[in-house]
Protein backbone atom coordinates (compact mmCIF):
# COMPACT_ATOMS: atom_id res chain seq x y z
CA UNK A 1 0.00 0.00 0.00
CA UNK A 2 1.34 3.71 -0.88
CA UNK A 3 0.60 5.90 2.02
CA UNK A 4 2.64 9.03 1.02
CA UNK A 5 2.77 11.45 -1.56
CA UNK A 6 -1.44 12.33 -1.00
CA UNK A 7 -2.63 15.52 -1.98
CA UNK A 8 -3.70 16.57 1.81
CA UNK A 9 -0.18 16.73 3.25
CA UNK A 10 3.27 16.69 1.86
CA UNK A 11 5.37 13.49 0.92
CA UNK A 12 7.07 13.22 3.98
CA UNK A 13 10.99 13.34 4.31
CA UNK A 14 13.46 10.99 5.42
CA UNK A 15 13.27 10.52 9.44
CA UNK A 16 10.25 11.82 9.39
CA UNK A 17 7.70 11.10 11.89
CA UNK A 18 4.54 9.84 9.11
CA UNK A 19 1.55 11.28 9.92
CA UNK A 20 -1.20 8.55 9.19
CA UNK A 21 -2.29 5.42 10.45
CA UNK A 22 -5.17 3.53 9.61
CA UNK A 23 -8.37 2.29 11.71
CA UNK A 24 -9.13 -0.06 8.53
CA UNK A 25 -6.60 -1.21 6.66
CA UNK A 26 -8.39 -3.34 3.91
CA UNK A 27 -9.43 -1.35 1.12
CA UNK A 28 -12.67 -1.32 -0.20
CA UNK A 29 -13.27 -2.67 -3.94
CA UNK A 30 -15.60 -1.38 -5.91
CA UNK A 31 -16.22 -2.31 -9.44
CA UNK A 32 -17.92 -0.24 -11.95
CA UNK A 33 -18.18 -0.47 -15.54
CA UNK A 34 -17.15 -1.63 -17.79
CA UNK A 35 -13.29 -1.67 -16.63
CA UNK A 36 -12.43 -0.18 -13.45
CA UNK A 37 -12.17 -0.95 -10.16
CA UNK A 38 -11.59 1.92 -7.42
CA UNK A 39 -9.81 1.67 -4.35
CA UNK A 40 -11.08 3.40 -1.29
CA UNK A 41 -8.58 4.11 1.55
CA UNK A 42 -9.41 5.80 4.55
CA UNK A 43 -6.42 8.51 6.09
CA UNK A 44 -6.81 9.93 9.29
CA UNK A 45 -4.31 12.36 10.04
CA UNK A 46 -2.86 11.99 13.91
CA UNK A 47 -2.40 15.35 16.29
CA UNK A 48 1.12 16.91 15.92
CA UNK A 49 3.49 16.16 18.77
CA UNK A 50 3.54 18.92 20.90
CA UNK A 51 6.31 21.18 20.28
CA UNK A 52 9.75 20.51 21.49
CA UNK A 53 9.44 16.75 21.62
CA UNK A 54 12.18 14.66 20.93
CA UNK A 55 10.98 11.88 19.73
CA UNK A 56 10.25 13.29 15.87
CA UNK A 57 11.56 16.08 13.98
CA UNK A 58 8.51 15.96 11.47
CA UNK A 59 6.65 19.38 10.82
CA UNK A 60 3.23 20.05 12.90
CA UNK A 61 0.45 18.29 11.17
CA UNK A 62 -2.80 20.10 11.26
CA UNK A 63 -5.57 17.45 12.96
CA UNK A 64 -8.57 16.46 11.34
CA UNK A 65 -11.14 14.40 12.42
CA UNK A 66 -12.67 13.06 9.89
CA UNK A 67 -10.80 11.00 7.47
CA UNK A 68 -10.04 11.52 4.03
CA UNK A 69 -11.45 9.51 1.16
CA UNK A 70 -8.84 8.79 -1.73
CA UNK A 71 -10.17 7.16 -4.93
CA UNK A 72 -7.35 4.82 -6.97
CA UNK A 73 -8.43 3.58 -10.43
CA UNK A 74 -6.63 0.85 -11.23
CA UNK A 75 -7.87 -1.67 -14.08
CA UNK A 76 -9.99 -4.00 -13.65
CA UNK A 77 -8.04 -7.66 -12.58
CA UNK A 78 -4.72 -6.89 -14.48
CA UNK A 79 -1.75 -5.92 -12.47
CA UNK A 80 1.68 -8.14 -12.60
CA UNK A 81 1.64 -12.36 -12.85
CA UNK A 82 4.52 -14.08 -11.88
CA UNK A 83 6.75 -11.43 -13.51
CA UNK A 84 4.44 -10.32 -16.82
CA UNK A 85 1.98 -7.66 -16.98
CA UNK A 86 -1.52 -8.87 -17.80
CA UNK A 87 -3.45 -6.77 -20.17
CA UNK A 88 -7.11 -5.78 -18.40
CA UNK A 89 -9.96 -7.42 -19.45
CA UNK A 90 -11.16 -5.12 -21.74
CA UNK A 91 -7.70 -4.64 -23.43
CA UNK A 92 -7.95 -8.22 -24.21
CA UNK A 93 -11.76 -8.10 -25.40
CA UNK A 94 -11.23 -4.84 -27.74
CA UNK A 95 -8.28 -6.98 -29.62
CA UNK A 96 -10.28 -9.78 -30.24
CA UNK A 97 -13.14 -7.36 -31.77
CA UNK A 98 -10.76 -6.18 -34.21
CA UNK A 99 -8.82 -9.37 -35.11
CA UNK A 100 -8.30 -9.66 -38.85
CA UNK A 101 -9.95 -11.78 -40.18
CA UNK A 102 -10.89 -13.70 -36.85
CA UNK A 103 -9.44 -15.08 -33.22
CA UNK A 104 -8.73 -18.66 -32.74
CA UNK A 105 -10.08 -20.16 -29.10
CA UNK A 106 -8.57 -23.42 -29.73
CA UNK A 107 -6.95 -26.51 -27.69
CA UNK A 108 -7.81 -30.40 -26.20
CA UNK A 109 -10.92 -30.53 -24.57
CA UNK A 110 -9.61 -31.64 -21.02
CA UNK A 111 -6.63 -31.27 -19.45
CA UNK A 112 -5.13 -34.39 -19.42
CA UNK A 113 -1.62 -33.87 -17.99
CA UNK A 114 0.37 -30.87 -17.66
CA UNK A 115 3.07 -32.61 -20.23
CA UNK A 116 0.47 -32.41 -22.86
CA UNK A 117 -1.15 -29.23 -22.27
CA UNK A 118 2.06 -27.21 -22.47
CA UNK A 119 3.19 -29.98 -25.40
CA UNK A 120 -0.37 -28.43 -27.44
CA UNK A 121 -0.21 -25.16 -26.15
CA UNK A 122 3.34 -24.85 -27.83
CA UNK A 123 2.43 -26.40 -31.32
CA UNK A 124 -0.78 -24.30 -31.48
CA UNK A 125 0.88 -21.29 -30.71
CA UNK A 126 3.50 -21.94 -33.27
CA UNK A 127 0.81 -22.16 -35.79
CA UNK A 128 -1.24 -19.22 -35.02
CA UNK A 129 1.70 -17.19 -34.99
CA UNK A 130 3.69 -17.85 -37.95
CA UNK A 131 0.12 -17.10 -39.35
CA UNK A 132 -1.14 -13.87 -37.50
CA UNK A 133 -4.15 -15.32 -35.83
CA UNK A 134 -4.46 -14.17 -32.42
CA UNK A 135 -5.09 -17.42 -30.22
CA UNK A 136 -6.83 -17.96 -26.95
CA UNK A 137 -5.69 -21.42 -25.98
CA UNK A 138 -8.49 -23.84 -24.66
CA UNK A 139 -9.04 -26.84 -22.19
CA UNK A 140 -10.97 -27.89 -19.53
CA UNK A 141 -10.64 -28.85 -15.86
CA UNK A 142 -13.64 -30.96 -15.36
CA UNK A 143 -16.30 -32.16 -18.13
CA UNK A 144 -18.66 -32.70 -15.44
CA UNK A 145 -21.61 -32.85 -18.63
CA UNK A 146 -20.83 -36.06 -19.81
CA UNK A 147 -22.93 -38.96 -20.82
CA UNK A 148 -21.47 -41.39 -18.89
CA UNK A 149 -20.45 -41.46 -15.61
CA UNK A 150 -17.36 -43.20 -16.67
CA UNK A 151 -16.35 -41.13 -18.90
CA UNK A 152 -13.03 -39.22 -18.00
CA UNK A 153 -13.53 -35.61 -16.40
CA UNK A 154 -10.16 -34.19 -16.29
CA UNK A 155 -7.77 -33.29 -12.79
CA UNK A 156 -10.52 -30.83 -11.60
CA UNK A 157 -10.66 -27.03 -10.52
CA UNK A 158 -7.40 -26.77 -8.11
CA UNK A 159 -4.80 -28.90 -10.22
CA UNK A 160 -6.44 -27.38 -13.73
CA UNK A 161 -6.14 -24.25 -12.80
CA UNK A 162 -2.45 -24.80 -11.57
CA UNK A 163 -2.00 -26.06 -15.30
CA UNK A 164 -3.60 -23.57 -17.25
CA UNK A 165 -1.27 -20.85 -15.42
CA UNK A 166 1.43 -22.63 -16.38
CA UNK A 167 0.54 -22.26 -19.97
CA UNK A 168 0.01 -18.35 -19.64
CA UNK A 169 3.62 -18.33 -18.11
CA UNK A 170 5.38 -20.23 -19.99
CA UNK A 171 3.57 -19.38 -23.41
CA UNK A 172 2.44 -15.37 -22.77
CA UNK A 173 -1.24 -16.73 -24.00
CA UNK A 174 -4.76 -16.20 -22.41
CA UNK A 175 -6.74 -18.81 -21.48
CA UNK A 176 -10.17 -20.26 -21.45
CA UNK A 177 -11.87 -22.49 -19.56
CA UNK A 178 -15.43 -23.44 -18.84
CA UNK A 179 -17.37 -23.57 -15.50
CA UNK A 180 -20.47 -25.32 -14.33
CA UNK A 181 -21.36 -23.93 -10.75
CA UNK A 182 -21.37 -20.83 -9.78
CA UNK A 183 -19.06 -21.04 -6.92
CA UNK A 184 -16.13 -22.03 -9.14
CA UNK A 185 -16.27 -18.68 -10.93
CA UNK A 186 -14.27 -16.39 -8.22
CA UNK A 187 -11.07 -19.13 -8.46
CA UNK A 188 -11.46 -19.65 -11.92
CA UNK A 189 -12.15 -15.50 -12.27
CA UNK A 190 -8.37 -15.38 -10.99
CA UNK A 191 -6.47 -17.35 -13.65
CA UNK A 192 -9.01 -18.02 -16.66
CA UNK A 193 -8.71 -14.61 -19.21
CA UNK A 194 -12.30 -16.02 -20.90
CA UNK A 195 -15.00 -18.16 -18.79
CA UNK A 196 -17.10 -20.66 -21.20
CA UNK A 197 -20.88 -21.24 -20.24
CA UNK A 198 -21.16 -24.50 -21.40
CA UNK A 199 -24.72 -24.76 -23.74
CA UNK A 200 -26.84 -26.38 -21.42
CA UNK A 201 -26.66 -23.60 -18.62
CA UNK A 202 -26.67 -20.69 -21.32
CA UNK A 203 -29.79 -19.62 -19.25
CA UNK A 204 -28.92 -20.05 -15.98
CA UNK A 205 -28.97 -16.42 -14.15
CA UNK A 206 -27.23 -17.16 -10.98
CA UNK A 207 -24.63 -19.20 -12.69
CA UNK A 208 -24.17 -15.77 -15.37
CA UNK A 209 -23.98 -13.57 -12.96
CA UNK A 210 -21.45 -15.04 -10.60
CA UNK A 211 -19.34 -15.24 -13.94
CA UNK A 212 -19.72 -11.41 -15.04
CA UNK A 213 -18.41 -10.13 -11.19
CA UNK A 214 -15.49 -12.04 -12.24
CA UNK A 215 -14.81 -9.11 -14.39
CA UNK A 216 -13.21 -11.30 -17.26
CA UNK A 217 -14.90 -11.71 -20.44
CA UNK A 218 -17.50 -14.22 -20.83
CA UNK A 219 -18.35 -16.82 -23.98
CA UNK A 220 -22.04 -18.12 -23.52
CA UNK A 221 -22.45 -20.92 -25.91
CA UNK A 222 -25.87 -21.45 -27.19
CA UNK A 223 -27.93 -23.81 -25.88
CA UNK A 224 -28.95 -26.97 -28.53
CA UNK A 225 -32.48 -26.27 -27.13
CA UNK A 226 -32.28 -22.22 -27.83
CA UNK A 227 -33.19 -20.00 -30.38
CA UNK A 228 -30.56 -17.68 -31.17
CA UNK A 229 -32.78 -14.70 -29.57
CA UNK A 230 -32.59 -16.05 -26.28
CA UNK A 231 -28.41 -15.10 -26.18
CA UNK A 232 -29.77 -11.75 -26.49
CA UNK A 233 -31.35 -12.11 -23.18
CA UNK A 234 -27.97 -14.19 -21.89
CA UNK A 235 -25.51 -11.31 -23.30
CA UNK A 236 -27.79 -9.14 -21.45
CA UNK A 237 -27.72 -10.61 -18.36
CA UNK A 238 -24.07 -10.06 -18.03
CA UNK A 239 -23.94 -6.66 -19.10
CA UNK A 240 -26.76 -6.16 -16.20
CA UNK A 241 -24.70 -7.64 -13.69
CA UNK A 242 -22.19 -4.75 -14.78
CA UNK A 243 -19.22 -6.49 -16.98
CA UNK A 244 -19.73 -5.70 -20.98
CA UNK A 245 -17.04 -7.72 -21.85
CA UNK A 246 -19.49 -10.83 -23.20
CA UNK A 247 -19.59 -13.10 -26.29
CA UNK A 248 -21.96 -15.15 -27.96
CA UNK A 249 -21.06 -18.77 -29.23
CA UNK A 250 -22.85 -21.16 -31.82
CA UNK A 251 -22.67 -24.52 -31.36
CA UNK A 252 -25.60 -27.00 -32.35
CA UNK A 253 -25.39 -30.38 -33.32
CA UNK A 254 -27.48 -32.76 -35.60
CA UNK A 255 -28.17 -29.46 -37.47
CA UNK A 256 -25.91 -26.66 -37.86
CA UNK A 257 -28.02 -24.13 -39.06
CA UNK A 258 -25.82 -20.69 -40.66
CA UNK A 259 -28.81 -18.27 -40.56
CA UNK A 260 -28.03 -18.72 -36.28
CA UNK A 261 -24.58 -16.60 -37.08
CA UNK A 262 -26.98 -13.68 -38.51
CA UNK A 263 -29.43 -13.57 -35.98
CA UNK A 264 -26.75 -13.81 -32.87
CA UNK A 265 -25.28 -10.62 -34.18
CA UNK A 266 -28.97 -8.97 -32.76
CA UNK A 267 -26.64 -9.56 -29.11
CA UNK A 268 -24.58 -6.91 -30.40
CA UNK A 269 -21.34 -8.77 -29.53
CA UNK A 270 -18.63 -11.19 -31.00
CA UNK A 271 -20.04 -13.94 -32.74
CA UNK A 272 -18.06 -17.39 -32.02
CA UNK A 273 -18.50 -20.61 -34.30
CA UNK A 274 -18.04 -23.70 -31.92
CA UNK A 275 -16.74 -25.63 -35.22
CA UNK A 276 -16.15 -29.52 -33.59
CA UNK A 277 -18.73 -29.64 -31.22
CA UNK A 278 -20.88 -28.55 -33.71
CA UNK A 279 -20.96 -32.27 -35.31
CA UNK A 280 -20.83 -34.11 -32.08
CA UNK A 281 -23.40 -37.15 -31.96
CA UNK A 282 -24.88 -37.37 -28.60
CA UNK A 283 -24.40 -40.62 -27.17
CA UNK A 284 -23.20 -42.08 -30.53
CA UNK A 285 -20.36 -44.56 -29.28
CA UNK A 286 -21.40 -47.76 -27.40
CA UNK A 287 -18.46 -47.99 -24.47
CA UNK A 288 -16.61 -51.59 -24.27
CA UNK A 289 -17.51 -51.56 -20.61
CA UNK A 290 -21.21 -50.88 -21.05
CA UNK A 291 -23.07 -47.80 -21.29
CA UNK A 292 -22.64 -44.95 -24.22
CA UNK A 293 -20.40 -41.62 -25.23
CA UNK A 294 -20.51 -39.03 -27.51
CA UNK A 295 -19.65 -39.71 -31.30
CA UNK A 296 -18.73 -37.53 -33.89
CA UNK A 297 -18.34 -36.45 -37.80
CA UNK A 298 -14.58 -35.28 -37.60
CA UNK A 299 -14.61 -35.28 -41.22
CA UNK A 300 -17.18 -32.59 -41.73
CA UNK A 301 -15.37 -30.29 -39.33
CA UNK A 302 -13.78 -28.21 -42.40
CA UNK A 303 -17.40 -27.48 -43.66
CA UNK A 304 -18.79 -25.96 -41.06
CA UNK A 305 -15.70 -24.16 -40.41
CA UNK A 306 -15.37 -22.73 -44.03
CA UNK A 307 -19.37 -21.98 -43.65
CA UNK A 308 -18.96 -20.11 -40.64
CA UNK A 309 -15.85 -18.08 -41.86
CA UNK A 310 -17.72 -17.50 -44.71
CA UNK A 311 -20.60 -15.72 -43.25
CA UNK A 312 -18.25 -13.80 -41.43
CA UNK A 313 -18.07 -15.01 -37.77
CA UNK A 314 -15.80 -13.33 -35.16
CA UNK A 315 -13.83 -16.07 -34.08
CA UNK A 316 -13.29 -19.75 -34.38
CA UNK A 317 -13.86 -22.41 -31.57
CA UNK A 318 -11.76 -25.48 -32.26
CA UNK A 319 -10.84 -28.32 -30.22
CA UNK A 320 -7.74 -30.06 -31.15
CA UNK A 321 -5.71 -32.95 -30.36
CA UNK A 322 -2.33 -34.66 -31.17
CA UNK A 323 -3.64 -38.18 -31.33
CA UNK A 324 -7.11 -37.85 -31.44
CA UNK A 325 -8.27 -41.26 -31.59
CA UNK A 326 -6.85 -41.87 -28.23
CA UNK A 327 -8.48 -38.98 -26.91
CA UNK A 328 -9.90 -39.38 -23.10
CA UNK A 329 -12.76 -36.95 -23.90
CA UNK A 330 -14.74 -35.90 -27.60
CA UNK A 331 -12.09 -37.71 -29.77
CA UNK A 332 -14.46 -37.80 -32.39
CA UNK A 333 -14.65 -34.34 -32.53
CA UNK A 334 -11.36 -32.89 -32.12
CA UNK A 335 -9.20 -32.14 -35.05
CA UNK A 336 -5.96 -33.69 -35.19
CA UNK A 337 -2.86 -31.14 -34.73
CA UNK A 338 -1.04 -32.11 -37.76
CA UNK A 339 -3.72 -31.10 -40.18
CA UNK A 340 -4.66 -27.39 -37.83
CA UNK A 341 -2.36 -25.43 -40.09
CA UNK A 342 -3.60 -26.80 -43.70
CA UNK A 343 -7.12 -26.01 -42.45
CA UNK A 344 -6.41 -22.26 -40.87
CA UNK A 345 -4.67 -21.24 -44.29
CA UNK A 346 -8.07 -22.20 -46.41
CA UNK A 347 -10.21 -20.41 -43.93
CA UNK A 348 -7.94 -17.30 -43.78
CA UNK A 349 -8.54 -17.64 -47.56
CA UNK A 350 -11.97 -17.92 -47.38
CA UNK A 351 -11.85 -14.90 -44.78
CA UNK A 352 -10.23 -12.55 -47.38
CA UNK A 353 -12.38 -12.68 -50.01
CA UNK A 354 -15.90 -13.14 -47.93
CA UNK A 355 -17.95 -10.12 -47.61
CA UNK A 356 -19.62 -11.80 -44.64
CA UNK A 357 -19.44 -9.37 -42.20
CA UNK A 358 -21.24 -6.64 -44.01
CA UNK A 359 -25.18 -7.21 -44.35
CA UNK A 360 -25.87 -7.32 -48.00
CA UNK A 361 -28.23 -3.88 -49.20
CA UNK A 362 -30.99 -5.65 -50.96
CA UNK A 363 -32.84 -3.33 -53.61
CA UNK A 364 -36.71 -3.72 -53.60
CA UNK A 365 -37.41 -0.74 -56.00
CA UNK A 366 -38.98 -2.14 -58.99
CA UNK A 367 -36.43 -3.35 -62.04
CA UNK A 368 -37.20 -1.44 -64.96
CA UNK A 369 -35.23 -2.15 -68.17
Amino acid sequence: MVMGNRTTYPKPQPGHHFPFHFPNPNPICIQTPPHKVFLIRSFLPLPSRPSGSSSSSAPPVPFCSAPHLHLDPIPLLSGRRNGRMEAPPVALYDSLKAAKPFFLLAGPNVIESEEHVLKMAKHIKGITTKLGIPLVFKSSFDKANRTSSKSFRGPGLEEGLKILEKVKVTYDLPVVTDVHESHQCEAVGRVADIIQIPAFLCRQTDLLVAAAKTGKIINIKKGQFCAPSVMVNSAEKIRLAGNPNVMVCERDDLIVDPRNFEWLREADCPVVADVTHALQQPAGRKLDGGGVASGGLRELIPCIARTSVAVGVDGIFMEVHDDPLNAPCDGPTQWPLRNLEELLEELIAIAQVTKGKKQFKIDLTPFKE
